[in-house]
């Protein structure tokens, strides 16, 4: 098998379709025309998910295009499944004969850092054609392609299944919570529904003056809304707090729960995570101080009361959830004994799916070193 490759040019091996955003009254969320996807927010792990149809496109990708998204954030890759409509903030990437498409998927996903520094504009970042036509990639022998493209499909496979096992341990918890509490919502076993801040106490986080350098360092981390994920606990912050800045920044302890307040988007409010370290946290969060009451168990009721905890957002005003509006919201509070019960249950889960977890960060460093092998 020859181990030589050829430095090309994306327009020397692919066809690319810039999208174009059809006529606003040609789309619908009825299922009527082709799909239409509109930029990363209709991504999954490989496949994007339908949300929009288009009866009208002005741009078509076909299946097994690579979808790139080329406005912020740039070069997110997902595979086309069928005939589509895309937006202008996607292009369709074809590859041309001896061109391996999982190869090329691979490739893109490992350059997208890249091509996202060449981005311009002063709102939102984005890269057009030409940028797309210029950018050079490392092009192996078809045969070493599908070789290199295989070997990487089998280690994501091993991570989708490993993460596949996380949501099945959550779902687990999730039934073990309504058998003992019921659905926290509609509270069939009667509960007392108590005002959040009767029993909890809530802390909105800051951000200490830019003007101040001395403020930022290296001491304490500086939690923002993109470390709350579907994790259980916070990810770790990319910006940290001097011990100076700590001292006008708010700081919580392990135990806390960290909870988004303001956003964008409807989705990211109400999320939720819990804090395993102490931690500063900025104005678009709100933390939880459970006081007497179980962590896991509070975690896991804001959790399924996500949609009720929102209700009361206006996302004309921006989208937010203030201390003042979290601290009215009722929800119920069992005897903090059978709280117990439950948050023992959930360290036991919790045990596996730390086991899980590094075996997912073993393989994706894994997969990380291959890629920089095959395509760096």
């Amino acid at each position: 098998m020859m181990n030589k490759t050829e430095t090309k040019t994306l327009y020397e091996v692919t066809e690319i379709i810039m999208g174009q955003s059809p006529d606003s009254e040609s789309y619908n969320d009825k299922g009527e025309g082709i799909p239409f996807y509109q930029g990363k927010s209709d991504f999954g792990e490989v496949y994007p998910t339908v949300r929009m149809y288009c009866t009208s496109p002005k741009k078509i990708a076909m299946a097994d295009d690579i979808l790139m998204s080329v406005r912020a954030p740039i070069g997110d890759v997902n595979i086309a499944q069928e005939e589509c409509c895309i937006g202008r903030g996607l292009a369709a990437i074809r590859p041309k004969e001896n061109i391996n498409l999982k190869y090329l998927f691979y490739l893109l996903d490992y350059y997208k850092e890249r091509l996202a520094e060449q981005g311009t504009g002063s709102t939102f970042k984005a890269i057009g054609k030409d940028v797309l036509k210029d950018f050079n990639v490392p092009i192996w022998p078809f045969e070493k392609q599908q070789w290199i493209a295989d070997i990487i499909d089998e280690i994501q496979e091993l991570i989708f299944n490993r993460k596949e096992a996380i949501t099945v341990l959550d779902n687990l918890v999730k039934s073990r919570f309504i058998e003992m509490f019921g659905d926290p919502v509609t509270n069939p076993m009667g509960w007392e529904r108590i005002r959040l801040a009767d029993k909890c106490e809530i802390v909105t986080g800051n951000t200490p003056s830019r003007k101040v350098k001395e403020y930022y360092g290296n001491d304490i981390e500086w939690i923002k809304s993109d470390n709350i994920t579907e994790a259980t606990n916070l990810t770790t912050a990319t910006e940290y707090l001097s011990d100076e800045g700590a001292k006008v920044g708010r700081i919580v302890e392990a135990g806390s729960i960290l909870m988004t307040c303001i956003a964008g988007s409807l989705r990211s409010i109400g999320n939720v995570a819990i804090v395993d370290r102490a931690v500063a946290f900025n104005q678009q969060i709100n933390a939880i101080l459970p006081n007497e009451q179980s962590t896991y168990f509070m975690y896991e009721q804001f959790r399924l009361s996500k949609e009720y905890i929102c209700s009361g957002v206006n996302m004309a005003l921006k989208g937010i959830l203030s201390k003042g509006q979290l601290s009215e919201i009722e929800f119920i509070f069992p005897p903090v004994e059978l709280q117990k019960q439950f948050a023992d249950f959930v360290s036991i889960t919790d045990k596996s799916k730390l086991a899980i977890q590094q075996s997912i960060e073993t393989l994706q460093t894994l997969k990380a070193k291959l890629m920089q092998d095959y395509f760096g």
